[in-house]
């Protein structure tokens, strides 16, 4: 059986990605069928995968990442294919057929062996292989009644998708706006094989959080945490990727959400007595992991660093334990900002009436993004805000969750609550007097240099809950014993 394997690391099957193409053509042909008004013949659907980049102007190139659509129906490693199912509508029976660039003689000398095209047929498990430069006369030869290519929007970037350019397109009749929404609403719904890969890549990120956890003292750099992360998902793990860049920040970093980027490389020294949030996800054969750890650099909680991980944590259970299909989104994100607002207005920072609290928006002062996102072949995957699901909520507060969509089984979440003491929303909410009547604001005061405390975990949600994929310590007790274990 022919898979995708990394070392002795887990074998992804390349039935997964025939069962992804089977999947969309079902999906097509049952949403759609009518509508197109082919009666019979070929339609087939035309992608192209991702290309090779260039850093800047130089002959040094990016390490390749398959663009994810292309993934998702072909799992073909190489930059540069095209790919084809070709769907006869009177049978709906699809064939899978790849096209692979022709390479000179040359590339074997510094890249390795030229496969030929039936190396490719058996390696991916398609039904036919040709060369780009055949595309050409194999649509002159198939005559499809039409050919649906991809393009859209992504909710999260605001990036569009531009349809890909073959040659002879203008012969045909093409639709690059149909196959869009019915692809991106098959990847929201897990299949039992790309569950177990994100199973996989899940349990190797947890495995490197609790390394980085027992290896972080006083004194290391923010920066050796991650290091010790990537290799330990790599060397172990078999993930040459991570599925975004890394966020490491101690003290007051950890208050910043996208902490890590260029400008702030992770590299400040981790001081005594200080927070960490480390928020890190391995990539295995291109589906994400994104997962979460807030631990005390020393080992040892704080009274007050008890006090805010445990109102996060109870925030996290409340969503853990109500999530399952049909609930919705909104909903969980509403419970965990109640959650999290009781919590601290047990805890003396907060006063009044926690319905009250809510109206007026205070959840959101404390944490500013969502309560989660769709996760898979990307850390932010499709299929948030598609046109037959709701949209996008308008008050501030929730304005920001990446989807507003009823839970079904076979999603894959992230669940990731978090408090933060954030300079620029601190003061806002102490000069708006209808957020700060709320506020206890001397014990407020001395929270502003604390940072924040994130628990993020990936969660499958099931007909009766859900499954965290995320095995890392996760009370005040379970995480101060494993890093005394260090």
């Amino acid at each position: 059986m022919a898979c995708f394997q990394m070392g002795s690391c887990h074998a992804v099957p390349m039935t997964l990605f025939k069962n992804n193409r089977n999947k969309v053509c079902k999906a097509l042909l049952d949403n759609s069928l009518d509508s197109l008004k082919l009666g019979s013949g070929q339609l087939l659907i035309l992608l192209e995968g991702g290309k090779d980049q260039s850093l800047y102007n130089t002959d040094v190139d990016y390490v390749f990442r398959q663009e994810s659509y292309f993934q998702y129906m072909f799992g073909a490693k190489e930059p540069g294919c095209y790919g084809i199912l070709s769907i006869d509508v009177k049978t709906a029976q699809p064939t899978s057929v790849l096209f692979v660039p022709r390479l000179p003689e040359e590339y074997e000398t510094w890249m390795g062996a030229l496969l030929k095209p039936e190396e490719f047929k058996a390696m991916y498990e398609v039904d036919e292989v040709y060369y780009v430069d055949e595309l050409e006369a194999y649509l002159e030869k198939t005559a499809p009644k039409l050919i649906l290519t991809l393009s859209g929007t992504n909710s999260d970037s605001g990036l569009t998708m531009q349809p890909p350019e073959f040659a002879g397109k203008e012969k045909y009749v093409t639709n690059c706006d149909l196959l869009y929404p019915i692809l991106s609403e098959c990847r929201v719904i897990k299949s039992k094989e790309e569950i177990e890969v994100l199973r996989y890549v899940a349990k190797v990120s947890s495995d490197a959080h609790i390394k980085v956890m027992q290896f972080i003292r006083p004194g290391r750099m923010e920066y050796e945490g991650e290091s010790v992360f990537l290799h330990h998902a790599y060397a172990v793990g078999g993930c040459r990727h991570a599925s975004y860049t890394c966020i490491c920040g101690s003290g007051t970093n950890s208050a910043i959400l996208h902490y890590g980027h260029a400008g702030a490389p992770n590299n400040r020294p981790i001081q005594n007595g200080e927070m960490c949030l480390f928020d890190m996800g391995a990539n295995y054969c291109g589906y994400a992991a994104d997962i979460t750890c807030s631990f005390p650099a020393n080992g040892k909680f704080t009274e007050d660093q008890k006090f805010i991980y445990n109102a996060v944590l109870a925030a996290r259970n409340a969503v853990m334990e109500t999530a399952r299909d049909g609930v919705s989104w909104v909903d969980m994100h509403k419970l965990s900002g109640r959650v999290l607002l009781e919590r601290l207005k047990a805890g003396g920072m907060l006063n009044g009436d926690v319905d009250e609290m809510l109206e007026a928006g205070l959840s959101g002062v404390f944490q500013p993004h969502g309560l989660g996102h769709l996760i898979g072949l990307d850390v932010h995957d499709v299929g948030g805000y598609l046109p037959a699901e709701p949209r996008r909520p308008s008050e501030p507060w929730l304005s920001k969750l990446r989807f507003a969509r009823i839970l079904k089984a076979g999603m894959y979440v992230t669940i990731e609550p978090g408090c933060y003491f954030i300079k620029q929303l601190m003061d806002k909410a102490l000069a708006d007097p209808q957020i700060r009547k709320y506020i206890n604001v001397e014990m407020f005061e001395r929270f502003r240099n604390f940072g924040g405390v994130r628990i993020e975990d990936d969660v499958l949600i099931t007909e009766t809950g859900t499954e965290n994929f995320a095995i890392v310590p996760r009370t005040v007790e379970e995480i101060e014993a494993t890093m005394a274990s260090k």
